[in-house]
Parts: structure tokens; sequence; C-alpha cells
């Protein structure tokens, strides 16, 4: 919830006042937090359906503010700005489907954790590169290095997301009810 919480601290942070420090420190920290919750929910063996249906929202909505706050400081083309929300819109279309047996969401799969990580990696180094100097110069390069990767990784993950409801689909079953052994 904390995290949620952050989402529109950064965002404002980053078209607001423009203080990039405090808005990455704020992404820092949700990353960080991010990690310490699955570690500890792993560790513990204390996962939820609530957590598995928020981290991932979460994590969308911290990239859907960065891209907003990039494209509003015109960091990012609009191109950019369409072509990562457009995988997410995409993937709630499929959302029904899933219903239709049972199953709220999907499996969260190491292509789509590998895409979310170079994304948050890109963003903060992008608004780095919003600046003068070396510094910024390799911010700026190795944040779209991190973000073209990223957004193929997200596509990617998002087609073998598609592909996994198909299968769901053709194979007829429905999700095991919680009162099965």
């Amino acid at each position: 919830m904390v995290r949620l919480a952050g989402v529109p601290l950064f965002l404002w942070l980053v078209i607001g006042p423009e203080a990039d420090v405090w808005a990455l420190v704020v992404l820092m920290v949700s990353g960080f937090s991010d990690w310490l919750d699955g570690y500890l929910a792993r560790r513990l063996d204390q996962t939820s359906k609530l957590g598995e249906i928020l981290d991932p929202v979460a994590d969308r909505l911290y990239i859907l503010a960065a891209v907003v706050g990039l494209l509003y400081r015109d960091i990012i083309p609009w191109w950019v700005a369409i072509i990562l929300p457009a995988r997410d819109a995409f993937l709630w279309c499929l959302v029904p489907f899933l219903r239709t047996r049972g199953y709220s969401a999907l499996p969260v799969h190491y292509l789509g954790k590998a895409a979310t990580a170079a994304l948050l990696y890109a963003f903060p180094l992008l608004f780095l590169g919003d600046g003068d100097g070396p510094v910024a110069t390799l911010s700026l390069v190795f944040g779209w290095a991190f973000a073209i990767w990223g957004m193929g990784l997200y596509w990617w993950a998002g087609l073998l997301y598609a592909w996994q409801v198909r299968l769901l689909m053709a194979d007829g079953r429905r999700a095991p009810s919680l009162s099965e052994p």
C-alpha cells in the first residue's frame, strides 16, 4: 500500500517542482521495498492473493507515472509513451477471458520481471540524462539502452501472457477452487 501511495508523490515531484533527486529517491525506495516485500514473503511463506494482485499493479502504475513524467518533460518521444501503456491495455483486454476460467491473473513470468526491471532502471537514467555534462550523457545512453531492451521485453512478455491465455481457453479447464486439495 505504501508503494501505491508513492506513485502520486513521484509524479508530482517529476512534474511539479521537477525535484528529480527526490523523485528518484521515491522510485528507489519503492524498488527496494518491492524487492524486500517479495523476499520476505517468499522467505517467510507469507504470500497472499491481494499481494499477488497489488504488486504488479504498483509496478504498472510506477511505469505509467514515469512515462507521463518523461513525456511531460519532453525527455521521451510520444511513440514511447504510447507503446508501454498499449501493452498493458492489450493485457487488460484478456482479463475477461481469464475470468471465464476462474482466474484473476496469470502467474508472473521471469520475462515480465526482467522487462519491468529494465524499465525501472531506464527511467531514472533518462531523468538523469535530462541535463548537461558527461554524467547526463552517459545516463542518457544507458537509459535508452535499458528503455529499448525493456520495451522489447515488455511486449515479448505481453505476447507470452496472451499465449498463456490462449492455451487456458483452448484447454477448457477452470482454475482450482480454494476448497480443493
